[in-house]
């Protein structure tokens, strides 16, 4: 015990380390605080992400066949050799490369375009973003069957609507030319409500003034929306960019539940393969190899995606 000084008529003592130790002891309460809170999510995380995925890296290199467990052998590059000799595979990849190339530019735009509408005051506003968001928050599967019955090449309202108008009806999603194309504008009108959103408050941030110093130097709307909207939106854009990007990667509902893949397979994604491969053929292992390549690509692109704004940054 050491004496410190006086306070008041009481002298004051302090103990070493008596401190620090206190502090040490609200930290270690805190933490454990947090960390039971954290716990639940933590314990789900581990079950239904962390240990399958291990489980599929391992499943990846075996013969893992559901119906007979017992069976399985390691087969070391086997699958992964046969996927680039599988035409369905190779297919479906392609698919999948034409779904993002054609979804991205349209939902972007789309958003955008909707987005600037909405941005100007009007007393519909209000409506209308209720109206473009709705199909967000419905369920893909219903989103998909009421376009089935709206796309119906015999009795489909749009194809009844082009035959008023002279056009004769058209296929659609019985079409191997049409079906991707089909899937692609449902796609983007499904989600283009969400990045509206999301655009609508980057458009909210800029400052006003900026526009109307833009307009007293002579700038028309043009101008000031290549120059003065698009640069301040950048960051807004890039976020929307890369998370439009990953979901497009994952299409799955959309031609399960309306093509169910086809017409020859002209529908036909990575991720519906995978599930086909492991839930409808039971071929576990295939399926594990299919995810794991898939996996790494999305895990390439995503990662020259981010060097490449990354680089355009600096």
């Amino acid at each position: 015990m050491i004496k410190t000084g006086l306070k008041g008529s009481k002298t004051v003592y302090t103990f070493p380390g008596t401190e620090k130790e206190a502090k040490n002891r609200i930290k270690w309460r805190e933490n454990v605080v947090a960390y039971t809170f954290l716990g639940p999510a933590l314990l789900l995380l581990l079950l239904f992400l962390i240990i399958p995925a291990i489980m599929s890296v391992y499943y990846a290199f075996t013969d893992y066949y559901l119906l007979t467990p017992d069976t399985r052998k390691f087969v070391g590059l086997d699958n992964f050799i046969n996927l680039f000799k599988d035409p369905i595979f190779l297919k479906s990849l392609a698919n999948t490369l034409k779904f993002v190339v054609w979804v991205i530019p349209l939902q972007i735009g789309a958003a955008l375009g909707l987005a600037l509408l909405l941005n100007k005051q009007r007393k519909a506003n209000t409506f209308f973003k209720v109206a473009y968001f709705s199909p967000v928050v419905m369920s893909l599967v219903v989103i998909s069957v009421l376009w089935l019955y709206l796309l119906n090449p015999n009795e489909g309202i749009i194809n009844n609507v082009l035959t008023y108008f002279g056009v004769s009806p058209q296929p659609f999603l019985t079409s191997p030319k049409q079906a991707m194309f089909t899937i692609v504008f449902v796609s983007a009108w499904q989600g283009a409500g969400f990045q509206m959103l999301i655009f609508l408050a980057g458009l909210q941030n800029i400052p006003g003034d900026v526009y109307e110093a833009a307009q007293l130097d002579g700038m028309n709307k043009w101008q000031r929306f290549i120059y003065i909207t698009l640069p301040l939106l950048k960051p807004t854009s890039i976020f929307i960019f890369i998370t439009t990007l990953i979901g497009a990667f994952k299409l799955l509902v959309q031609p399960m539940v309306m093509t169910q893949g086809g017409p020859v397979n002209s529908t036909m994604t990575v991720v519906y393969y995978i599930y086909q491969t492991g839930f409808t053929d039971r071929m576990v292992g295939y399926a594990s190899s299919i995810a794991l390549l898939f996996g790494t690509i999305i895990g390439l692109v995503t990662l020259a995606q981010r060097k490449l704004v990354k680089e355009e940054d600096d």
